[in-house]
């Protein structure tokens, strides 16, 4: 019979990645054949020792899409469309979070591989905070106030 203590241990350790998934990880970024896009997302995985990563290596084993967008591949899309598509997904109202977790993924290939990625990040800081104000918009008024409140009375 299990004790708490065993159960736990086993939690904490469940995401922990194998060596081999590690360094056929690895190869893959090295992978000239494999998309920068496709090599920043594993190369992010690999660093943060994401439970998805071995998802990500057998979908570019398989020459599949690492993340599908919904963006039709004979539309060319910019770069700013991107940054919106993506914060929508990001900012659904609803609790599957593979879609949010894998558009963050890209969103953050999107930021490594730009030529500016500092003008790219400010534009993304608006894009969410935009969104986010559509969203929350009560929130973040009474947020506000309550920091100028504490500004004011200080």
């Amino acid at each position: 019979m299990l004790n708490h203590n065993s159960a736990q241990q086993r939690k904490e350790t469940s995401h922990i990645l194998s060596d081999a998934l590690k360094r056929r990880a690895q190869s893959l970024i090295k992978d000239k054949s494999i998309d920068a896009n496709a090599q920043a997302v594993i190369r992010y995985g690999l660093e943060t020792d994401d439970p998805w990563l071995s998802e990500l290596v057998r979908r570019a084993d398989a020459g599949e899409p690492i993340i599908d967008i919904s963006v039709p591949h004979e539309e060319e899309v910019s770069t700013e469309e991107k940054i919106e598509r993506l914060a929508e997904i990001i900012c659904r109202n609803d609790d599957d979070p593979v879609p949010k977790s894998s558009a963050l993924l890209v969103l953050m290939a999107t930021l490594e591989n730009s030529k500016h990625p500092k003008v790219l990040a400010n534009h993304v800081k608006h894009v969410a905070f935009a969104r986010c104000g559509e969203l929350n918009s009560y929130g973040m008024v009474d947020t506000q106030i309550a920091a100028l409140e504490a500004e004011l009375l200080a």
